[in-house]
């Protein structure tokens, strides 16, 4: 390591799942992601909307959760799919990057989940995994699927608000999580497998080039997985299977550590609380919602154009 070992706060459980929605059986997404283990949940894609309530998917069992500022669930979805990513337009839209099936709108209020994009051209998709808004209302998200460094063959598209797709990048060995900077100058994508954040400059042209290594992790058992970025600038990484969560300088210098005091599995993060300096963390393999205070607000959302 080039860098002494930044400071370290530890996490606390906000909530957990709740037992009535906890049934271990097999499934499965499990069998191909999880060596078969029988599992009564996999939380990923946290989410604030408008309301300051927080929304998580439950991948290999196909349900979306509504948890409440005070930590009460409820679910809102339940459907055949393996939702993953979830982010919500300004204009109140809830996306998914459903493994099963793509693209995926989310209607909070009958609980219905419908198609928006199926499939590149008429090529279906490796396994979507996360997705991002930028200013302009450009979605950026990523096809993972089973890519790694066996393979690295993982996607990087953009959809823009009138319909038009384009691959942006298709040598990523397991893209995943995936955050454009306020300025949309900047595109910067988990690569899990090669425990990397990659940085795509995002030329005005649309051509694609000079994409670099922003950060390199150590390594571990999994690897940069949800991944978000605050008003200062800097980037968030969570690094699922080493239970931690990077925040790392404008120039990518770690400088805060937060642990989880759960299980190992931090998978993703969204900032929320009335000053959104509160980080809230999935610990996919105990259910558990994470928080830990972080020294400054995490980006703006719900601006675009």
């Amino acid at each position: 390591m080039y860098f002494a070992p930044p400071p370290s706060v530890t996490a606390e459980v906000f909530t957990r799942l709740p037992d009535r929605y906890r049934v271990r059986k097999p499934t499965a997404w499990a069998n191909a992601n999880r060596g078969g283990e029988a599992i009564d949940s996999f939380l990923e894609g946290p989410v604030f909307d408008r309301a300051g309530r927080l929304y998580v998917t439950d991948i290999p069992h196909g349900r979306i959760f509504r948890i409440t500022p005070d930590g009460a669930w409820d679910l809102v979805a339940e459907y055949d799919g393996w939702p993953n990513g979830l982010k919500i337009h300004a204009d109140g839209r809830i996306l998914i990057t459903c493994y099963k099936n793509g693209i995926m709108r989310l209607d909070p209020e009958s609980g219905s989940v419908t198609p928006v994009l199926e499939t590149a051209g008429s090529e279906g998709f490796r396994g979507v995994n996360d997705l991002t808004f930028a200013q302009n209302g450009d979605l950026y998200f990523t096809d993972q699927g089973q890519t790694g460094l066996q393979d690295p063959t993982g996607r990087v598209y953009r959809l823009r608000p009138s319909g038009e797709l384009t691959c942006l990048i298709d040598t990523v060995p397991s893209p995943n999580g995936i955050v454009v900077d306020t300025a949309m100058k900047n595109l910067f994508v988990a690569v899990t497998r090669a425990q990397q954040i990659w940085r795509i400059p995002l030329n005005p042209g649309g051509l694609v080039s000079k994409v670099g290594v922003f950060a390199q992790l150590h390594g571990g058992m999994g690897g940069p997985d949800g991944i978000a970025l605050d008003e200062e600038g800097c980037l968030i990484v969570a690094h699922t299977g080493f239970g931690s969560i990077w925040r790392l300088s404008p120039v990518a210098e770690p400088l805060l550590r937060v642990t989880s005091p759960a299980g190992h599995s931090t998978t993703n993060v969204a900032y929320g609380g009335p000053d959104r300096t509160t980080l809230f963390i999935t610990e996919s393999a105990t259910g558990s919602i994470l928080t830990a205070p972080m020294p400054a607000p995490g980006q703006l959302l719900f601006s675009h154009a």
